[in-house]
């Protein structure tokens, strides 16, 4: 028994299996909150720089988040330290087609809302209030559409293709690919993101951010797997996800004492605490809000597309396009690429469509219009 259990199982004894899932989840969180902070880690603003021809820091910085999470993982499958046939992505079937309809809904949502459900938490703890009302809203829809009125949508859109169609949903199995293999394709990989983020001019302190956000996937990998070595009630491997747990917080909040508390119960507490002490640390506490209500309306339907598409796809920005795809589970590739694809093309019809017109005009003498 090696001294991470050992510790573990003292800590079981002294709180209780779920505190001690709580308590892990927390500290994670917390650590990829801070560096998700400092390193501006985001999603949209990646494929917003990449759909604009450009591949530059903010693009840079995701690659290092991902390949280091796909390398972290696949190490941990390649020593025996995790089995990534246990994960919940691999173990259970998922839906093909929530996984593409719930990715092109996600990518639409984070460009509108300006960022993906965990850079709003992460931003909110800094005191953005537009990131906060939005997580919010997006909270409440993800819940809506786990438990409540939007369930019978959200089920109806997964039920027509499932991963039962393709034999599973292992794509390492269906391309005849090991651990060790991938491991080693995803620190190549991660060595040359590096010397982008580098050439792109970007701080080693940002560089070294992101790569421990990256390694927050593993990580969690990695104790739940342990959890569930020595826990007596059956407990889920997963590792970082915001969809379901920022509903599942959201809940523990309006429901009376006594709800279940869990790995990804302490996860949501913790990402926001950790971004408020690396904000608080750094000088970077502000107060933001909305600058109108045009923008607040783009902000909340966004956050609400984000909620339904995230819950529809089973994974958010993180949760289907790191986590999943760390342990090469197809319909998170399938959502990754789709929340790419979507991403980029409400930048277009939104946003560089409007800009474009307004860099013009000075050019041609005319003032722009009011």
């Amino acid at each position: 028994m090696d001294m991470v259990t050992e510790f573990l199982i003292a800590v079981v004894d002294r709180v209780g299996e779920n505190w001690t899932l709580a308590l892990g989840g927390a500290l994670i969180g917390a650590l990829f909150g801070a560096f998700a902070q400092q390193s501006r880690f985001c999603l949209r603003a990646a494929a917003v720089e990449f759909s604009r021809g450009k591949i530059g820091e903010k693009v840079s910085i995701w690659l290092i988040v991902f390949t280091a999470a796909v390398a972290g993982t696949q190490l941990l499958s390649a020593t025996g330290l995790m089995v990534t046939s246990e994960a919940r992505q691999i173990a259970s079937p998922q839906s093909l087609t929530g996984a593409a309809l719930g990715g092109l809904l996600f990518g639409t949502g984070m460009v509108l809302a300006r960022g993906c459900a965990s850079r709003l938490l992460v931003l909110s703890a800094t005191g953005n209030l537009r990131a906060l009302l939005s997580g919010l809203v997006f909270a409440v829809v993800a819940q809506a559409s786990l438990r409540g009125f939007l369930s019978p949508l959200r089920e109806a859109l997964v039920r027509p293709l499932t991963t039962t169609a393709t034999g599973g949903n292992d794509l390492m199995a269906m391309v005849h690919l090991d651990s060790t293999q991938t491991a080693s394709a995803a620190v190549i990989a991660l060595l040359l993101a590096a010397m982008t983020a580098t050439w792109s001019r970007s701080r080693p302190w940002i560089i070294f951010s992101a790569f421990i956000v990256g390694l927050m996937v593993p990580a969690a990998w990695f104790f739940t797997h342990t959890m569930r070595g020595i826990a007596f009630e059956p407990i889920t491997m997963n590792s970082l996800t915001f969809t379901g747990p920022s509903a599942d917080t959201l809940m523990l909040f309006l429901t009376p004492p006594g709800s279940t508390i869990d790995f990804d119960v302490g996860l949501v507490p913790g990402v926001f605490l950790g971004s408020f002490l690396a904000a608080l640390g750094t000088r970077q506490l502000q107060l933001q809000g909305f600058h109108d209500g045009a923008s607040m309306r783009r902000y909340l339907l966004g956050a609400a597309l984000m909620g339904f598409g995230g819950m529809l796809a089973g994974g958010c920005a993180v949760g289907a396009g790191v986590t999943g795809a760390s342990v090469f589970a197809l319909t998170a590739w399938i959502t990754l690429f789709c929340i790419w694809l979507s991403a980029g093309a409400t930048d277009w019809l939104v946003d560089r469509r409007h800009e474009e017109p307004a860099r013009m005009e000075p050019a041609l003498g005319t003032q722009p219009a009011e």
